[in-house]
């Protein structure tokens, strides 16, 4: 079988300005596997997640308040994400039911597709409900003497044609989401709409949206008219994308005979956010908007903007000192405990040996690196990542943010830390990208390669593995220094599927 690449592969790597030491290295990932994370325990509250109390809290969105003018600050918000996985039992409900067969509540209960009723249930709460009623009305003439049953069909053939509609092929980030003083509202004007916490007097408040390229205009469309706002796009660089493989890991052709590459993942955006210049960015996810919950929302974004700020100050002063010709023991002292107590820090099992000067070394390397402080909330259900000591190979111990396709699920000693877990990463971070002479991290220079994820996927009907670089919160950011912090579970309002508009954050507020 085929593994070796030829004249027309080459080309077309090169066009595509990938190297070809990162093609062998993806595939020697799908020979020899990716490595597993090695769990060390949880993080909980008060064991790698800061409880703080009230006071602490008013501390710090304090010292944000008043020293928020100082910082270039910008907001990073992915937002290539179709909405095809929000209206999915929807697509299945099309492709599956026959009008002529039965009726949609009979289809209901032979498939127990509870989704299905809860969304027919709630259909007028939608905040699209009424330019998609008017919709099917222009559509059906005699829409409106239609039957209960075929009236729900049409409305949902509206929804999701690509000749109407169109939702499911549209991002997520330009899709109505709340209806607030007498107007849908999309998830890029609610981002808009966040960035009060730290929006200056006379300066554009700064936001930067990752999308795919096709869906340019769209995004324009919506800010055209936000001229307080400086707003830019970037798309996924086509060097990040990664080659796929047959499931005997040969190379996978199309009907063309060519390489198939696929996207990086998120993990691929950490070029777009190394592009930015900004000193401070925070990061969220484009569906984690609300319609009720804004003032938790923006006193939490200063309460993560103000420990950043208080980490980084202090990080910089320790790393004066050490720069500094003579280094007092007690300073040497303040600088250990403040790395292991407040970052979290391991120090090398032989750090008590070295001399001073490489003493000095070991904990300039640590402290100077770029800056996380990451919200945490308690893990209701939801799917993805969560916040863990991680054990390396050194021995030495780390916070990271940890999804469960890295954890060894085979492995009980494992599967039971995971399980034990009490908080859950809703991607509410933010971030400190300058060192303490102002200047730029090359944030590529804080990857671990090595924990990246293989997934399973297919084209035209084959099978195929992909290859997922390391994600943008989690391998992507790992020698990152990194804090957790509980935040409250209103800051966390993801749009996953479509009934999620229903649920008191996202529905018109009660007033």
């Amino acid at each position: 079988m085929e593994t070796k690449l030829n004249k027309q592969d080459l080309e077309y790597i090169q066009k595509k300005g990938i190297s070809i030491e990162k093609i062998e290295q993806q595939l020697l990932f799908f020979k020899q596997g990716v490595e597993k994370i090695n769990l060390e325990k949880p993080a909980l509250k008060g064991d790698g997640i800061l409880n703080l109390s009230p006071n602490e809290k008013e501390k710090f969105i304090k010292k944000f308040d008043d020293e928020k003018d100082k910082f270039n600050i910008q907001k990073f918000i992915p937002a290539s994400g179709a909405a095809s996985r929000m209206f999915k039992f929807l697509s299945e409900f099309l492709s599956n039911y026959n009008p002529e067969d039965e009726t949609i509540n009979a289809y209901i209960n032979r498939n127990k597709s509870s989704d299905l009723s809860i969304f027919l249930i709630g259909l007028k709460n939608f905040p699209f409900y009424t330019e998609l009623r008017n919709t099917a009305y222009a559509i059906y003439p005699d829409y409106k003497n239609y039957d209960r049953n075929k009236r729900d069909y049409c409305l949902i053939k509206t929804l999701l044609s690509t000749d109407y509609l169109n939702f499911s092929n549209k991002p997520k980030a330009i899709l109505p989401f709340h209806y607030r003083d007498g107007r849908n509202v999309t998830p890029i004007e609610e981002h808009l709409e966040e960035t009060a916490f730290y929006t200056k007097k006379d300066k554009k408040t700064k936001l930067h949206f990752t999308i795919s390229e096709e869906h340019l205009d769209g995004f324009k469309k919506i800010v055209s008219q936000k001229d307080s706002f400086d707003i830019t796009f970037s798309y996924q660089k086509q060097h990040t994308d990664t080659i796929a493989v047959n499931p005997d890991n040969t190379l996978f052709r199309d009907k063309n005979d060519a390489l198939v590459f696929r996207p990086g993942g998120h993990g691929a955006l950490i070029e777009n956010l190394n592009n930015l210049d900004s000193d401070i960015i925070f990061i969220k996810n484009i569906d984690n908007i609300s319609n009720n919950y804004i003032d938790d929302v923006l006193e939490n974004k200063k309460l993560l903007g103000g420990i950043l700020i208080e980490t980084q100050n202090q990080v910089f002063e320790y790393i004066k000192i050490l720069l500094k010709n003579k280094v007092t023991d007690s300073e040497f002292l303040k600088i250990e405990e403040f790395l292991i107590q407040k970052l979290n820090c391991s120090l090398p099992t032989n750090y008590n040996k070295l001399a001073t000067l490489k003493k000095t070394e070991t904990l300039l390397q640590i402290l100077n690196r770029p800056i996380r402080i990451c919200g945490m909330v308690k893990n209701e259900g939801e799917p993805g990542g969560g916040p863990f000591w991680v054990k390396d190979k050194n021995y030495n111990l780390s916070l990271q943010i940890v999804e469960s396709s890295q954890i060894d699920l085979t492995n009980n000693h494992q599967l039971n830390i995971l399980k034990n877990a009490t908080h859950f990463n809703p991607v509410d971070l933010v971030c400190g990208i300058k060192d303490y002479k102002g200047e730029k991290f090359n944030l590529n220079n804080f990857i671990d390669i090595n924990t990246g994820f293989i997934v399973d996927k297919n084209k035209d009907g084959k099978p195929l593995k992909g290859y997922e670089l390391p994600g943008l919160w989690n391998g992507a950011m790992a020698y990152w220094t990194t804090i957790f912090v509980e935040v409250p579970l209103t800051t966390f309002n993801p749009v996953k599927t479509v009934n999620d508009l229903l649920k008191p954050a996202h529905q018109p507020k009660n007033e």
